[in-house]
């Protein structure tokens, strides 16, 4: 996707196929505020974005280009796995932020020769501008956390909100949570509820917001 426009249109098929915005802020790796804007922009049929500023303030990464290819993504899984390679010895379980963060975690998992879990956040069924008071989950068809250390993985960090949320339902199963390891940080943050970040891109806004 090359500018607003583009961001617009795909939230638009996405909403038509259902997804909720929560859904739909994981696909296009934006915030939750941003595919709402997008959303509605795109149903009210206004004309074409031309100033960069007349939305959100958010930064859209889009990493396509690696996900779309095994051999580009086991490299870049080889690399977080590097970043997360000297936090803690009896590490042997890599927790995966649905969706992109799963096939992350995949690879890193794979690198470090652990074992492989997956969590949905609650943004996922988010789709208005209050949470629906429902939870996370881990998907029982992978490794359950049982008291174990643990990595967690994502794409991107956009507000911190759902790694933090990720890191407290590892908490609240016994897990530790030792390190989280992104793609792209769009935050710039070092921890996460006392827990360490470590990313291979950090993005910075340069400028005011106003």
């Amino acid at each position: 996707m090359k500018n607003i426009d583009d961001l617009i249109e795909g939230a638009a098929e996405l909403a038509e196929r259902g997804l909720s915005k929560g859904e739909i802020a994981d696909e296009l790796n934006v915030s939750r505020e941003t595919a709402s804007w997008l959303v509605e922009r795109s149903d009210t049929g206004a004309e074409p974005v031309v100033e960069p500023t007349s939305g959100p303030h958010d930064i859209h990464v889009d990493w396509s280009a690696i996900g779309r290819d095994s051999k580009r993504l086991s490299h870049l899984g080889a690399a977080m796995a590097d970043l997360l390679s000297k936090e803690g010895e009896d590490v042997d379980l890599t927790i995966g932020i649905e969706k992109a963060g799963a096939p992350l975690a995949t690879t890193v998992a794979r690198e470090l020769e652990t074992d492989l879990g997956t969590y949905a956040p609650t943004k996922h069924q988010w789709d208005d501008e209050k949470d629906q008071g429902l939870d996370g989950s881990f998907s029982r068809n992978f490794a359950q956390i049982r008291d174990r250390d643990c990595y967690v993985v994502d794409d991107t960090i956009t507000s911190g909100t759902t790694m933090t949320e990720t890191v407290e339902a590892i908490r609240e199963q016994g897990g530790n949570p030792v390190a989280c390891v992104v793609l792209a940080d769009k935050r710039g943050v070092g921890d996460i509820a006392d827990v360490p970040v470590y990313s291979l891109l950090q993005v910075i806004r340069v400028g005011s917001e106003e």
